[in-house]
């Protein structure tokens, strides 16, 4: 189940890199939720992730989270001490902090720009991640981090991004109507220069008609061998004189 797990989070990771440009180091946002089930479950964070994503990662949080989680107690001291050890980054919340569910929705805005992968058990915050193209989510189940399959929001976003790399703009659109036009009327002006007259084939193409005998000639070769074999004559065997002899005596002797 491990091997199939990282396997998994290299092919989504790829998906992310290739259609969203996310790049090393991986800027993971934790929330109190995430280090509380860490905690419980004793898994150390810092060691973990980076093996898990397999590249250098950095876990940052927001002062909106900071407070939330202090603002909880005692129930979830020990994961508010774990995200104070982590970077702090600005939110624009520092005068009026705002639910950690609102700042991460904040951070990632419409599109993501600054490639934050989210990390939460918080299912509510878990949906509206995924509502938002190219934002990748970590969650834990029992001892073990796992990166959501990208949403269906993601796909989609990333299949417009391709069509729109593959087919032409409106600019080109129009360019390139314009120099088929221009083409077109070159090639007009060329068809009309040309000469016409009838073509001639190609002399290495055409084959060197063989002669026929006509019908008439050959009829009258059929007759010729028919006479000639009609004609033959049975060879004559010629008899000796002395035989010849022998008749005439015999026949004088009977008459």
């Amino acid at each position: 189940m491990k091997v199939k797990r990282y396997k998994h989070a290299r092919k989504y990771l790829g998906f992310y890199k290739h259609n969203f440009n996310f790049r090393e180091p991986h800027q993971v946002l934790i929330d109190g939720t995430f280090t509380h089930m860490a905690l419980q479950n004793k898994i150390n964070i810092k060691e973990q992730l980076p093996k898990y994503l397999g590249g250098e990662v950095q876990l940052i949080t927001t002062n909106c989270i900071l407070k939330e989680a202090e603002s909880l107690g005692k129930a979830v001291y020990g994961a508010y001490i774990i995200l104070k050890r982590y970077q702090v980054r600005r939110c624009g919340h520092k005068d009026s902090p705002v639910s950690a569910h609102k700042c991460v929705m904040s951070m990632l805005a419409d599109s993501n720009k600054n490639h934050y992968f989210v990390a939460t058990q918080d299912p509510d915050l878990s949906a509206s991640v995924n509502g938002t193209p190219g934002a990748p989510l970590l969650y834990l189940h029992f001892s073990a981090i796992v990166l959501e399959k990208p949403s269906v929001t993601s796909t989609a976003a990333a299949s417009s991004m391709t069509s729109k790399k593959i087919n032409p703009s409106e600019f080109e659109k129009s360019a390139l109507k314009k120099l088929e036009g221009e083409g077109g009327k070159d090639n007009e002006k060329k068809k009309r220069k040309k000469r016409r007259g009838p073509k001639q084939p190609n002399p290495l193409s055409v084959k060197k008609k063989k002669k026929k005998k006509s019908t008439e000639q050959s009829s009258a070769v059929t007759k010729e061998t028919e006479g000639k074999k009609k004609r033959r004559k049975r060879k004559r065997v010629k008899i000796s004189s002395h035989v010849n002899g022998q008749s005439e005596a015999q026949q004088d002797s009977v008459s």
